[in-house]
């Protein structure tokens, strides 16, 4: 009864249409009666997707076993209580893995696993992990028809069903999800009044991006209301510039600034770039003598490489690419003798979520006159570790990552340097190496970007209250 209650208020899940490839153009069957089971001499695996299906050991005998979602272990004919276990006890993400059974075999095996930022309503946790199994079951669909050969995880340590919460937990839940709801609309009234925007800024230090410690950052205290986030270096004629997000409380829609870092502070020139849409993530580079910047345009619905004519503020348009879909924090780079591109790729769902996917292609550099995509794109899901956190770099020939860490039901709450161990077309495999938390200095709740050039770093923070940063 209260999932059904929370449901009707809170959920929003329409039909999903999975852009590419459908589910209809793959050699599905579907088994809905008892009877179905002498079909499964025909089959190569069975997907159970309800925990009503037929019991997955009748088909473990199959090429490839019968799959099963973890969130099916926490339903059934009367109630689904997915996703209310981790909101209750607050836990910082929520899991979801696909397991396989196979004849022969004691146990079951990991075939793919992904962690998700806890959302504050255990109904739009549920429904927001469903559909990211899509994604994920689709990928691993797409893995074993090209190769036919079924690849599986180390498994960890089993934990027994969760049973549904008693109402001696339902209710200080409902009250909490109360309260959330009241501060979101608090927020948006804010928001509405130029009194709420989110309190990003800046912080620089002297560091390498390896090792940097960010206790010792100093805050780039702005010198007016103008807000800061994502921060690009760009050395240039012998000094050191920053492009950045740029937007104020009484005006979200951000445009792209850019500063002279001098010191310890940051002295304004102006306005790089500007749109009719939101615009973020500056990644600026130079090649062949030219200086090319990839701004964030998910809002333009395809993504833009813009040449500069005069540095820094004036930039022409020189190449766009995933035209109709919507990206975000993209990075064009070269690393061992090819272009790749790493970009947050969403589906427009009922969640348009840019944290959960990063999609690998292999490019011909600034001018995308061709992209490649990886084979088993998206290469990595799941919030705590696809989405970018700013500019890839080599170090001691190996090539790392910075990628945003989104749990806590906070976005941006963290930062990752994944270690990239494995990338060509066929094959991407990496490992989060250091994590950064939120801890470097007071009222701040959030840090999710950083950037390093000739001994220097720079990271952005948000404040838990814009009032702790006028202090």
């Amino acid at each position: 009864m209260a999932a059904l209650l929370e449901r009707s208020t809170l959920g929003r899940q329409p039909e999903y249409i999975a852009m590419s490839p459908r589910i209809a153009d793959l050699p599905f069957t579907t088994l809905d009666q008892p009877a179905d089971r002498d079909m499964g001499k025909e089959l190569d695996l069975v997907l159970a997707i309800s925990p009503l299906d037929i019991p997955q050991h009748a088909f473990s005998t199959l090429p490839f076993g019968s799959w099963h979602f973890s969130f099916l272990d926490e339903a059934n004919a009367d109630a689904d209580w997915y996703g209310y276990e981790e909101v209750i006890a607050g836990k910082p993400s929520t899991n979801l893995c696909i397991t396989v059974r196979q004849a022969g075999k004691r146990d079951d095996e990991m075939l793919a696993e992904a962690e998700f930022n806890t959302k504050f309503s255990a109904v739009r946790n549920s429904d927001f992990i469903k559909e990211r199994a899509v994604t994920l079951v689709m990928r691993e669909l797409r893995k074993l028809t090209t190769t036919r050969i079924l690849t599986t995880l180390p498994s960890p340590a089993t934990r027994p069903p969760l049973q549904p919460p008693r109402l001696g937990k339902l209710l200080p839940y409902a009250a909490k999800v109360g309260r959330n709801l009241f501060a979101r609309g608090r927020q948006a009234v804010a928001e509405k009044l130029g009194i709420g925007a989110p309190p990003w800024v800046l912080f620089v230090g002297d560091g390498r991006p390896e090792d940097f410690d960010p206790r010792t950052a100093v805050l780039l205290k702005p010198d007016d209301d103008e807000l800061r986030a994502d921060p690009f270096l760009f050395r240039h004629d012998g000094e050191i510039y920053v492009f950045y997000e740029a937007y104020t409380p009484r005006n979200t829609k951000a445009h792209i600034a850019v500063g002279r870092l001098v010191g310890n502070r940051l002295e304004s020139l102006g306005i790089a770039l500007k749109a009719e849409h939101h615009l973020s993530y500056p990644f600026i580079f130079r090649h062949d003598d030219e200086i090319f910047l990839i701004p964030e345009t998910n809002k333009a619905r395809r993504l833009e490489v813009w040449r500069c004519v005069e540095f820094p503020l004036r930039w022409e348009l020189h190449a766009t690419a995933l035209e109709g879909q919507s990206s975000a924090d993209s990075a064009l780079f070269p690393f061992a003798g090819k272009w790749w591109l790493f970009t947050n790729l969403s589906e427009f769902h009922a969640y348009e979520d840019h944290c959960s996917e990063l999609h690998l292609f292999e490019v011909d550099g600034p001018n995308l006159t061709w992209m490649k995509p990886h084979r088993n794109n998206p290469v990595v899901i799941g919030s705590t570790e696809a989405r970018n956190g700013g500019r890839p770099f080599e170090h001691e020939g190996r090539l790392y990552r910075p990628s945003q860490r989104n749990e806590h039901g906070i976005y941006g709450y963290g930062l990752n340097i994944m270690e990239v161990e494995e990338m060509d077309l066929h094959t991407y495999r990496e490992r989060c190496v250091r994590t950064i938390e939120p801890d470097f200095y007071p009222g701040i709740v959030a840090c999710h970007h950083m950037d390093a050039l000739g001994g220097r770093y720079i990271i952005d923070a948000m404040f838990a209250d814009r009032a702790d940063l006028l202090r």
